[in-house]
């Protein structure tokens, strides 16, 4: 009798779990406003540039909207602003961590960390890190949006989207990257860096669903 009642409950909780798989699915969640509409002035810094990714790298990384821009500061800093917003609908990709996407392009890891920036009574779970590729040198810091929350790792990335899944029906998460080239001045370039992100955070928010 014991063996046949854990036979049912090994067989109600299979069918739970094959049930819920079949008949769950998450819904696909919008940006707040398109990133188009991103403004080409943030704080004081201008838009420099825009660039688009090619049909290759749009087929694998799939993002529901980005952007991908250069803003110019009156000092003549530049800084590179990258958000992949991955709706978590049919036919998005995931995130794709620069831990494995820069290495692949040829870039090396000199440091990396993870930190914590506060912008604006936010908490932003951030990683500092610094790459190389020949003579040059760019210090990147990003993090990852999920749900109003930020996240600096890639597993509590991943454990985030699973939980929301499961309660909520969604998936949905962004990857914010900041960047900027320097040569021998790190202090420089991770102030600048960061007076940046004190300035662009609040419209990249804006943008992302809570």
């Amino acid at each position: 009798m014991i063996q046949m009642s854990r036979f049912f409950i090994v067989y109600a909780l299979l069918l739970i779990v094959g049930l819920y798989i079949n008949l769950h699915a998450d819904i696909a969640v919008p940006t707040n406003r398109p990133f188009a509409e991103f403004p080409s002035n943030v704080g004081s810094w201008k838009l420099f540039s825009q660039s688009e990714m090619s049909d290759q790298v749009l087929d694998v990384l799939r993002p529901t909207d980005y952007i991908s821009r250069q803003y110019l500061a009156p000092d003549g800093c530049k800084v590179g602003l990258y958000v992949g917003y991955h709706g978590g609908g049919k036919g998005t990709g995931g995130i794709h961590s620069p831990k494995h996407c820069l290495p692949g392009s040829g870039w090396y890891e000199v440091s990396s960390k993870r930190d914590v920036l506060e912008v604006g009574g936010e908490r932003i779970n951030l990683v500092r890190a610094v790459y190389q590729k020949g003579e040059s040198k760019e210090m990147f810091l990003y993090w990852f949006k999920v749900k109003g929350k930020t996240l600096s790792e890639e597993y509590s990335l991943k454990l985030a989207e699973i939980t929301n899944s499961l309660l909520y029906r969604r998936r949905d998460s962004a990857f914010i990257r900041i960047s900027l080239p320097f040569e021998t001045r790190e202090e420089e370039a991770r102030a600048a860096i960061e007076r940046f992100i004190r300035e662009c955070s609040p419209v990249i928010n804006s943008f992302l669903p809570a």
